[in-house]
């Protein structure tokens, strides 16, 4: 989780966080440990690949309401005392995509998620890098200012967010799936981050090819609905009071 995956979140407004039961998730004694929090896309995103590579995880609901990720352990992790967090037998890890790339790589089945072709591969990275660096951090600049400390919503980031999503449909525009004709590994990155778009009441309507693809993927990603829309759903009804609140 990047700085942008990390807001600061007042103590009177971070109920969202806690209201999904990680017992939604598998669990298993693999050894493989993640401490997330559902109101997260970044963490979603983990859950996600984890679940259509068929790998269990050990979830670690963390509450940043009281703190749990500044303590000693956690930090002993994870210096950045960021979330998610993946612990594996003593490898640490942080960053989702970063994560997500290294449960393929170890855990995958076979290279149909994550493509050994090297153009292939690439292409899935770039769509990596892309949710990261572009979409889901313009929205973070849009929407987390407003969240977290009350601004308003700025017209000019408005039109930074809306520039990523046009450039978001003129890839879908190519392909079925982000990063080509098949699901990999950065649908489980590129959808949490629109879900969590849409949630907030952002208009998606001028993007025919996202909401066509996200359509697609709600039904086509196993686990979609318990691991990641209700956590976009909650995030979201967040996220349109405060909207509300700075526009009264």
């Amino acid at each position: 989780m990047s700085r942008q995956e990390r807001p600061r979140v007042p103590k009177t407004q971070g109920f969202y966080f806690l209201r999904i039961s990680h017992r939604l998730c598998p669990v298993s004694n693999m050894g493989i440990d993640c401490y997330y929090t559902p109101g997260s896309a970044p963490c979603r995103a983990v859950l996600l690949a984890a679940k259509n590579l068929g790998i269990e995880l050990n979830l670690k609901l963390i509450n940043l309401m009281t703190g749990e990720h500044l303590k000693a352990d956690f930090i002993a992790m994870n210096p950045q005392h960021t979330i998610p967090t993946l612990n594996d037998d003593g490898f640490y890890l942080s960053e989702s995509r970063a994560i997500i790339q290294y449960l393929a790589n170890a855990y995958g089945k076979n290279d149909s998620l994550y493509p050994k072709d090297p153009k292939k591969r690439f292409l899935v990275e770039h769509r990596l890098a892309f949710d990261m660096g572009t979409l889901y951090h313009r929205f973070g600049d849009l929407y987390y200012p407003v969240m977290f400390a009350k601004a308003k919503v700025d017209p000019e980031k408005v039109t930074k967010l809306n520039e990523a999503l046009q450039w978001t449909d003129d890839f879908l525009a190519k392909t079925s799936y982000i990063a080509g004709d098949n699901m990999t590994i950065a649908d489980f990155s590129v959808m949490p981050t629109l879900s969590t778009i849409e949630a907030v009441g952002h208009d998606l309507t001028p993007y025919k090819n996202v909401t066509k693809y996200m359509s697609k993927l709600k039904e086509e990603i196993v686990g979609y609905v318990e691991l990641n829309q209700q956590g976009a759903d909650q995030f979201g009804e967040w996220a349109k009071s405060a909207i509300q609140a700075v526009s009264g």
